[in-house]
C-alpha cells in the first residue's frame, strides 16, 4: 500500500501507481509502445538513426565486434551491422503491414459475412477456413512466394494470405456474440435492411476486435516474413533484411556471435511489442 502524500500519490489500484486522477501506465506497455516507434523511425527515416550506408564493404573492418564505432559489430564483408539493421527495417516492416491489411480486410469481410448471414455463407466460407488452417501457415507462405517470386510485395501478399484464416474465426466469433445483441435485434425488428444494420451496428462494434488482431498479426507477420528471409524467400542480396541476416551469421556464430544474435534480438523485441500492444488496446476496449 502507499500512502497519501498531499493531494497527487493515491493508493493504487491493481498494482498502479496513480498521480492525481491519472494512473501510470505499465512499464511493460511503455516499452512496448517505445519499441515500435523506434521500429517505425527506422523504417519512414532511417537516415535519423544511422548516415553509415547499410552495402559498403569494408574488407579491413570485417567481423568486428560491438564497439563505440560499430555499434552491433561489423559481418563477414566489413558492413556494418547497426546500419544494416535500421535500413532492413523499411523491407521488413512494409511486408508485414501488407500482410496485416490483407489479413485483416480478408478476414473482416469472411468474418462478417459467415457470422452474420449463417446458413450456406456460414458453411462454406467456415470450410474455406478450414481448408486454409489445415495449412501450415509458413508452408503455405512459400507456396505463394514461390509462385508470385521473392520481394517485399510478395512476401507481404503470402504471409497476409496465410493470416485470413485466423482473423476470419475470430472476427466471425465476435459478430455471432454482436448478432444476437438487442440493439441488432431491435434494428431488425424496426425493419432495418441486413446491411444497414451491418453497417451501422455490427462495423462499428467490430473495430476494438479488429485492432487487437491486427496486433497480433503484426507481430506474427514480422516472425513470418523473417522466417522466409532466413528461408532465401526475401529480396535479394545484398538488401538487408532481418531474416537473412540471422542466416548469414550462422556461418559465423561461434567466433562472431553478434552477426545472428542481434538481428534475432530485434526481431523477437519486435514481436513481443506487437503482443503486449494487444493486450493493451484488448484490455482498454474491456475495460
Amino acid at each position: 500500500m502507499i500512502d497519501l502524500v498531499g493531494d497527487r500519490l493515491l493508493t493504487p489500484r491493481k498494482g498502479r501507481i496513480r498521480f492525481g486522477k491519472h494512473p501510470m501506465p505499465p512499464l511493460g506497455a511503455v516499452a512496448a509502445v517505445g519499441v515500435l516507434v523506434t521500429v517505425l523511425a527506422a523504417a519512414v527515416v532511417p537516415g535519423l538513426l544511422t548516415r553509415t550506408d547499410p552495402v559498403a564493404v569494408a574488407p579491413r573492418e570485417r567481423l568486428r565486434a560491438p564497439s563505440v564505432s560499430h555499434v552491433f559489430g561489423t559481418d563477414q564483408l566489413g558492413r556494418d551491422v547497426f546500419a544494416r539493421i535500421v535500413h532492413g527495417t523499411g523491407a521488413s516492416l512494409s511486408a508485414a503491414l501488407i500482410a496485416v491489411a490483407i489479413a485483416i480486410i480478408g478476414g473482416s469481410l469472411i468474418g462478417v459475412a459467415t457470422g452474420y448471414l449463417g446458413g450456406w455463407t456460414d458453411r462454406v466460407g467456415m470450410r474455406l477456413v478450414d481448408v486454409l488452417l489445415a495449412v501450415p501457415g509458413l508452408l503455405l507462405s512459400m507456396t505463394v512466394v514461390a509462385a508470385t517470386g521473392g520481394g517485399t510485395v510478395e512476401l507481404g501478399v503470402a504471409v497476409g494470405i496465410a493470416g485470413v484464416a485466423g482473423a476470419a474465426r475470430v472476427v466471425r466469433s465476435r459478430t455471432l456474440q454482436l448478432r444476437a445483441s438487442p440493439f441488432v435485434e431491435a434494428a431488425l425488428v424496426s425493419g432495418w435492411r441486413k446491411p444497414t444494420v451491418v453497417a451501422r451496428h455490427v462495423l462499428p462494434h467490430l473495430w476494438p476486435t479488429a485492432a487487437a488482431v491486427a496486433s497480433v498479426e503484426f507481430g506474427q507477420a514480422v516472425l513470418a516474413v523473417a522466417a522466409l528471409g532466413f528461408l532465401g524467400f526475401g529480396p535479394p542480396p545484398p538488401a538487408p533484411e532481418w531474416g537473412a541476416m540471422v542466416a548469414e551469421g550462422r556461418a559465423f556464430l561461434a567466433a562472431s556471435w553478434w552477426l545472428t544474435v542481434v538481428p534475432a534480438v530485434v526481431i523477437t523485441l519486435v514481436v513481443l511489442a506487437a503482443y503486449r500492444l494487444s493486450r493493451i488496446v484488448d484490455g482498454g476496449h474491456r475495460a
